[in-house]
């Protein structure tokens, strides 16, 4: 553990950087695998007349008889779509990590310490600045590798919701970071928080903008 340690505090860029990308992959992977996908789908009555649409969860193995599917364009539950986490993870390595190590040791610089004034300081510029930056680059770098007509539409549509739930927890997360965590390994810490909240980012991605309102 102590050579682990010296290695890290030797090389903390490549240790920080690779650390928080795999993170964030592995967010995705999780995302997916729990969450699972869904398929539009519709009941009819006794007498067959139109009730309600929604979007359910719809395991392999249920009875659909009784059901109409009426998009047969979405899928059902499937396996690993490598290619989506690989796009989690290039926008998670191009922009997230490094953004991440060169804000925190910023803030560090700027604001050395950790007494309460110094941790506040850091805590409200982190929220005011670096997070409408890094969940903009989330969503519209995603849509874009995605090849969407219009990389904004999520971004439009999602971002508001997902700063609000942000500046929650990680007001609280980023408190413990700078108050507790060392600066040579607060990159790293982030990327593990951040599994937590990219997951919820990438189900929140996956849900269509109507289904929202």
């Amino acid at each position: 553990m102590n050579r682990a340690w010296i290695m890290f505090k030797s090389h903390p860029y490549i240790s920080n950087v690779v650390g928080y990308t795999a993170l964030f992959a592995t967010a995705d992977l999780i995302q997916q695998s729990v969450m699972g996908e869904t398929r539009t789908v519709h009941k009819q009555d006794g007498v067959g007349q139109n009730t309600s649409i929604k979007r359910l969860p719809v395991p392999e193995d249920a009875d659909t008889q009784n059901m109409t599917l009426y998009d047969p364009k979405v899928s059902q539950r499937r396996g690993i779509d490598w290619t989506q986490t690989a796009r989690v993870a290039l926008v998670g390595f191009c922009f997230h990590a490094n953004i991440n190590y060169h804000w925190l040791r910023a803030l560090e610089k700027m604001f050395p310490g950790g007494g309460t004034k110094q941790i506040l300081i850091k805590v409200g510029l982190d929220q005011l600045i670096a997070a409408p930056i890094t969940i903009s680059a989330f969503y519209i770098g995603l849509s874009t590798l995605e090849g969407a007509e219009d990389p904004l539409e999520d971004w439009r549509d999602k971002f508001w919701t997902s700063y609000k739930t942000g500046v929650v927890f990680w007001s609280t997360m980023q408190a413990v970071n700078f108050s507790l965590v060392p600066p040579v390994a607060r990159t790293v810490y982030v990327g593990g928080v951040a599994l937590i909240w990219t997951v919820y980012l990438c189900h929140f991605k996956q849900q269509k903008s109507n289904s929202l309102s």
